[in-house]
């Protein structure tokens, strides 16, 4: 039985674009659950001005769906709730996108407990699928897209993911129950093999686009395209970004996609001053992320930013061995010295207390 759509005001704030962290998970220095500082990062999303939060992804780490942790409905639940109790304070809707990840079977379970858990939208890893056909691929696609709205995820290859030509991305956006796709190969060709699927679906006006593209945020999100098909034009854009860099110094990514969103509203070229930010932000992520040995520590790196300003207690990971590389550290402190203005430790300061006692 299809899952019921979301509500108008979820769908329309989808659309109209926001940001989306990543959620990290938060472990004690033994690599326990630690529930008190994961709900205060859910807590600091919600307060930086995050229209959305992912959990269960990437960053959160897929090992939380082995038995020997337990962890992904944990995870998940909580959020949830923490989510919904901001919500009902502010009235401000926030979009909660949970990770769905394995073949049919386990993707349709994972699904279902995200819709139980009250999410509002799937994000649909097609890594376990990565030698299939793409028929079999879609086939798979539809059948998750009956149990929860999906968005598509194009993960790069450098990190599990599987190229996937205009061909997939065309039919998978014709599927009804499609609502958005988070764009993140890393790569110009590749991304443009996305837009040029959408477009050719006849679904352009109904599904959000979400750059993942960690290398390239800024211009992605300044970018419209103009793509011919059946000599007509269609205009597609990125609308916001679904991104593990957004999951530290969101409440600086949230004025900086504000301020792209501006840009874009009013038309004309953009600013010189948003093109060299667009380079500090990429330079950031670089070191976040740890471009420089294959993205090895790019979950480390962001538990690094966070314990430094408080919001987690420990950088561990549920793989011991999951550490930052050598030389991160020195790069995420360069960064931090070369653009303070790209950091909210005095936002997360002022707060933090409130967070992790709520």
């Amino acid at each position: 039985m299809r899952n019921s759509q979301p509500s108008k005001e979820i769908m329309a704030q989808l659309r109209a674009g926001c940001v989306i962290p990543a959620h990290p998970l938060a472990l004690t220095a033994g690599g326990k659950f630690d529930e008190r500082h994961q709900a205060a990062l859910t807590r600091y999303y919600c307060h930086a001005g995050a229209g959305g939060v992912a959990v269960g992804v990437h960053t959160t780490q897929f090992a939380i769906r082995e038995p020997r942790h337990g962890l992904f409905r944990p995870v998940i639940e909580l959020a949830s709730r923490v989510v919904d109790d901001y919500v009902d304070a502010s009235g401000r809707p926030i979009i909660k996108v949970g990770g769905i990840c394995g073949r049919t079977p386990q993707a349709v379970k994972e699904a279902r407990a995200l819709r139980d858990a009250g999410y509002h939208v799937g994000l649909l890893s097609l890594s376990a699928l990565g030698k299939e056909p793409i028929a079999k691929v879609i086939l798979h696609c539809k059948v998750i897209a009956q149990q929860i709205p999906l968005m598509g995820f194009y993960l790069q290859p450098a990190v599990g993911g599987r190229l996937l030509p205009v061909e997939f991305w065309r039919k998978f956006a014709a599927i009804e129950n499609v609502v958005g796709i988070k764009i993140a190969p890393f790569n110009r060709y590749q991304t443009f093999d996305v837009l040029r699927g959408v477009a050719e679906s006849g679904r352009a006006d109904e599904i959000a686009l979400y750059t993942g593209n960690d290398d390239n945020i800024v211009m992605d999100l300044l970018t419209s395209y103009r793509i011919a098909v059946n000599k007509k034009l269609v205009r597609l854009r990125f609308v916001g970004g679904l991104l593990g860099h957004w999951a530290c110094w969101t409440r600086q990514a949230v004025k900086l996609h504000h301020e792209c969103q501006r840009i874009v509203e009013h038309g004309g070229d953009a600013p010189a001053e948003m093109l060299t930010r667009a380079n500090e932000v990429t330079d950031s992520n670089a070191a976040f992320f740890d471009s420089a040995n294959a993205f090895k520590g790019c979950i480390a790196g962001i538990h690094y930013v966070l314990k430094r300003q408080g919001l987690m207690r420990s950088r561990r990971c549920l793989d011991p061995t999951e550490l930052l590389s050598p030389g991160q550290r020195a790069e995420i402190e360069r960064v931090y010295a070369a653009y303070p203005h790209l950091n909210d430790d005095a936002f997360v300061a002022k707060h933090i207390d409130e967070w992790l006692n709520a």
